[in-house]
């Protein structure tokens, strides 16, 4: 008889035996990224390639359609609807990496090739986001077989090909076609756990907001012997102004781009919740930050300002000269809790109040929108249950993750409850060189989808 038990064996014998390496190694095979200029056709080799045949033999009507902005990459809906009386998820993920950064990657590797070493498979895209909706497909594909090819509810799918370029597009998209893409919930995963051997729920994302700080005070630089202790050098000003933002401590000065409070709600999930997996790239650094918050608070549940590039000169090629401008690009992660319409103003007067009028901010804009379901939904309490259930440990949930997703999109458009399941780690190095995916959290994340692909097609369901 087929069984919850079968399901799950179904998955971990794929998995175990090679199946889910070798589907891995033919994605990660094609570069994909959407950052690079002449990369269009692999773009939509991804989708008609290689996901739109799996979908379909697994039961899909698939369509790929245009992106309605030009210049950025289509986009993948599939449906499978069985019972309209059942509950329907929506399966989100996207195909599109960043740059490969070929001569970066660390001797024996290379992006578009996966290798195992260690637990790791490395290749762009094992993380963010191959991996990760590969996973949730093919626990899916494990249920329909033990269940002889029945799911017993309904999935809807979107597979964007722009989200490493901001997701431009998939919110005019999905609200053209919010009536086909109706669903109940989102069950879908990207990012990182809150540490690598915990299995972690989501329920929205931070936003980011970026602008650039500027001075400019001559047409160009002037003689630094004649002129250097005379006149104004803009780094030095600039820098100034940067530290009357954040403190030596990086505690944010800026009040009015901080949230006004931390809800009830958001504190209490996070009570006790662990962070790290950082790899060696990264160090928690005890005392950074606002007062007072955990770390979990501090990245889950609270804004910050990063100073993501700065310059002034020509730092590869310094002359003696006082430079005649500077410029600082920077970024606020924000949660729901803070409305980033506000936060122009309110850098501008705080740059007015402590005396910089002469620092320009320019080209701000959002990336992302933040999103936040309640932890308390009941598709979330539903999705934490199933998991602990099938890997036999607590499941932890955060308010939202760390970074950035489209999530918004689907609350505006389609009013759906947002659960994030990530199968990756804080250390996986998904923006940078040597990308990889932990090869035991991707095998809890196949059991994870198994077992709730399999509890969707039973009773008790939200």
């Amino acid at each position: 008889m087929p069984s919850r038990e079968g399901a799950l064996t179904r998955a971990a014998t794929f998995f175990d035996t090679g199946g889910f390496k070798a589907l891995l190694t033919d994605l990660v095979a094609i570069p994909s990224t959407a950052q690079e200029e002449g990369r269009e056709a692999d773009l939509d080799r991804y989708l008609n390639g290689a996901i739109r045949p799996w979908l379909e033999r697994l039961g899909f009507d698939v369509q790929v359609r245009p992106n309605p902005l030009e210049g950025f990459g289509p986009i993948l809906t599939a449906t499978r609807v069985e019972d309209a009386a059942r509950p329907t998820v929506l399966l989100y993920g996207h195909g599109d990496t960043v740059r490969g950064l070929e001569d970066q990657w660390r001797a024996g590797l290379t992006p578009w090739v996966l290798t195992e070493e260690d637990g790791l498979w490395y290749g762009r895209g094992t993380a963010d986001n191959k991996g990760q909706h590969a996973l949730n497909i093919a626990a899916l594909e494990a249920v329909l077989a033990e269940r002889g090819g029945k799911l017993g509810f309904n999935v809807k799918v979107v597979l964007e090909m722009a989200e490493e370029r901001g997701s431009k597009g998939l919110r005019d998209f999905v609200a053209a076609h919010a009536d086909e893409l109706k669903a109940d919930v989102l069950i879908a995963s990207d990012g990182p756990r809150v540490e690598p051997e915990v299995p972690t729920i989501a329920t929205g994302t931070r936003g980011t907001f970026h602008f650039d700080l500027v001075i400019k005070l001559r047409p160009g630089g002037v003689h630094s012997g004649h002129w250097g202790g005379l006149t104004r050098d803009p780094a030095i000003i600039l820098a100034h102004a940067l530290t009357s933002m954040m403190d030596r401590n990086g505690r944010v000065l800026v009040r009015g781009i901080l949230p006004p409070t931390m809800p009830n709600s958001v504190r209490s999930v996070l009570a006790g919740c662990p962070v790290g997996g950082g790899g060696d790239a990264a160090t928690i650094d005890e005392g950074w930050g606002e007062p007072g918050l955990t770390s979990a608070e501090k990245i889950y549940g609270w804004n910050s300002l990063i100073v993501l590039s700065m310059i002034s000169g020509r730092p590869e090629n310094p002359v003696n000269a006082v430079a005649p401008d500077a410029r600082a690009h920077c970024q606020i992660r924000y949660t729901v809790d803070s409305d980033p319409a506000t936060f122009g103003k309110a850098i501008r007067d705080h740059l007015d109040a402590h005396g910089f009028p002469e620092v320009e901010m320019q080209t701000s804009f959002m990336r992302m929108s933040a999103s936040r379901t309640d932890p308390d939904h009941p598709w979330v309490r539903w999705a934490q249950a199933s998991m602990a259930k099938s890997l036999g440990k607590k499941v932890q949930i955060i308010p939202n993750a760390s970074g950035g997703l489209p999530g918004d999109v689907f609350v505006d458009h389609l009013g759906v409850p947002l659960v994030w399941v990530p199968h990756s780690y804080n250390g996986c190095k998904q923006h940078g060189p040597d990308e990889h995916l932990l090869i035991a959290p991707a095998r809890e994340g196949i059991l994870a989808f198994a077992g709730m692909w399999w509890d969707l097609g039973e009773a008790g369901t939200p």
